[in-house]
């Protein structure tokens, strides 16, 4: 992780935004990804009694992945129709990955959630994230692919090598690099890991040689 680069790119958002996220342009902006009431949509939706309703459950997750703002227009749409065309059984293959992802062994369920979608040619990396990003705000983030290889290149994180095709390695590898990388700056960058990586986002362009 290039420290320096990071540095600068908090001095510079500072300068724009001197309260970080809570300067009055900023909440402005963030209340548009409505992320407080999707979180909470998440852990209603979510939870291990509400996951025991198969189809309801996965209404949910369209409802969620709708109303994303982070989840492109395109994907959206695919997600809804794919979901609304799977029979009970691959709606229930759909709801247990899920479940396993949240609230059981994350690995296992990451590659459930991966074969499922895989069948239905969705296998997206943000479709992938989007769930425990909602439930997990301040550890997990929904992974934008351009974002991603943008962060990775600009920021010469070791070891993360970023592939079309999500795979549970590389998703706790570049998690824990946004993680470490929260560390290293100013807490009001990161009142959730989806506003972290809107920051480094919005700095992708700062002049750090």
């Amino acid at each position: 992780m290039n420290i320096n680069k990071l540095k600068k790119a908090e001095k510079a958002f500072f300068m724009e935004y001197p309260q970080g996220f809570q300067t009055p342009e900023m909440i402005k902006m963030s209340k548009k990804h409505k992320m407080d009431k999707l979180v909470d949509f998440a852990h209603d939706s979510f939870s291990l009694s509400a996951l025991e309703n198969i189809d309801e459950s996965a209404e949910n997750m369209i409802k969620i992945v709708s109303r994303s703002s982070m989840v492109s227009l395109f994907e959206k749409p695919k997600f809804r129709d794919a979901v609304k065309s799977m029979s009970h059984d691959e709606k229930s293959l759909l709801v247990s990955a899920l479940k396993e992802l949240i609230h059981g062994n994350e690995e296992t369920g990451f590659n459930q959630l991966l074969d499922i979608l895989t069948r239905f040619k969705l296998a997206k990396w943000t479709l992938m994230t989007v769930f425990r990003c909602y439930y997990y705000p301040q550890q997990d983030l929904l992974f934008k692919p351009t974002t991603v290889k943008n962060v990775i290149a600009k920021y010469e994180l070791e070891g993360l090598v970023y592939k079309p095709r999500p795979s549970y390695d590389f998703f706790v590898k570049y998690r824990n690099a946004i993680n470490d990388m929260k560390k290293q700056v100013d807490d009001s960058l990161s009142p959730n890991n989806p506003a972290f990586s809107g920051f480094l986002m919005m700095t992708m362009d700062v002049d750090v040689k």
